[in-house]
């Protein structure tokens, strides 16, 4: 499994700021891509400011294939990692707003890993909203192909979560 950063840098208070200090987002945003950390909390006079950048965990795709912005090397070359997992036909999206769990309690087995074969209503997540526990079911059979977020990542009504091929 190799783990490889995804297109977009998320920037997103946990409090509601008097300011907006988008100043303070970018130089952490930057602080991000120089590190290739995933994520940077940072609390200041009050202002309490989360950047995390998505990241997905892919079987057996080139770290060039699945690297942002990549191009195939070839015009003709079809390459599975190219293709942007929120357009791919067994993304399964999350429901809702929440915090995403891979394992029904910490420090246990996850519900899945990259070629785990699911069946049609087994549990692939858990998305914590509002202090409630929701399974998220597999719409669909076959083998996990791509995780698209990490343990206890923030996720958004719609957002990718993991390919079923």
């Amino acid at each position: 499994m190799a783990r490889q950063p995804a297109e977009k840098t998320a920037a997103e208070p946990t409090t509601a700021p008097a300011t907006d200090d988008s100043s303070l987002i970018r130089e952490l945003a930057v602080l991000l891509d120089e590190t290739n950390l995933t994520e940077i909390e940072i609390e200041r006079a009050g202002l309490r400011v989360r950047v995390a950048r998505n990241v997905s965990i892919a079987a057996a795709v080139p770290a060039y294939a699945a690297a942002p912005g990549a191009k195939a090397a070839s015009a003709g070359a079809a390459d599975a990692g190219s293709i942007d997992p929120a357009k791919h036909p067994g993304a399964v999206t999350s429901p809702m707003v929440g915090t995403v769990y891979w394992a029904p309690e910490p420090g246990a087995k996850p519900f899945i890993d990259v070629g785990s074969r699911v069946s049609v209503g087994e549990t692939l997540f858990i998305v914590e909203a509002m202090k409630t526990m929701n399974q998220i079911p597999s719409p669909r059979a076959g083998i996990v192909t791509q995780i698209l977020v990490e343990d206890g990542q923030p996720v958004e009504f719609g957002e990718p979560l993991v390919v079923i091929e």
